[in-house]
């Protein structure tokens, strides 16, 4: 008898490429997060929880999609940031490095923080929002908003500290 996980897998791991495929324009993302749902729902522990295996899937993705996408999208926003710079100000290849090491350890932090708190830095950070936008677009107050950034601005502190800088 097969085990819950390589059942789920065999049964899925065709239909969740194609849906990704369909979503992303690209066959080499689409298996990349095609895996990395499965390895999500591998450490999860809820295998023998799953009643609808699709629509399970499905929403491990969304969160795998939503993820990849904020990592392209503050890739490109640094990558701007950096051809923005004259020649003599760029970064070395050595800075380059321990500055997307950074922003690699930034983005694992953030994934670890609650959507609101993360959704709350990143328009005010990326987008520029104020307090008082965030808590319009969010639907919540500009207390809550400043609360959450400051307790993602902490754990950027803490990253930082983490990194030696």
């Amino acid at each position: 008898m097969q085990d819950p996980f390589h059942l789920l897998y065999a049964e899925n791991h065709h239909w969740l490429q194609s849906w990704l495929r369909r979503r992303l324009d690209c066959q080499a993302d689409a298996a990349d997060l095609t895996h990395d749902t499965f390895l999500r729902t591998l450490k999860s522990n809820q295998l023998g929880q799953i009643n609808e295996p699709r629509a399970f899937l499905c929403l491990v993705a969304k969160r795998v999609l939503y993820t990849f996408w904020r990592r392209n999208e503050l890739e490109r926003s640094y990558l701007d940031a950096i051809a923005s710079l004259p020649g003599n100000v760029a970064p070395s290849e050595e800075e380059f490095a321990l500055l997307r090491e950074a922003l690699e350890a930034i983005d694992a932090m953030l994934d670890g923080l609650p959507i609101r708190v993360r959704h709350a830095f990143l328009l005010n950070r990326l987008e520029g929002l104020t307090h008082q936008q965030i808590a319009a677009q969010l639907n919540t107050s500009a207390a809550s908003v400043e609360r959450w950034i400051k307790r993602a601005l902490t754990q950027c502190y803490i990253v930082q500290m983490g990194l030696g800088r």
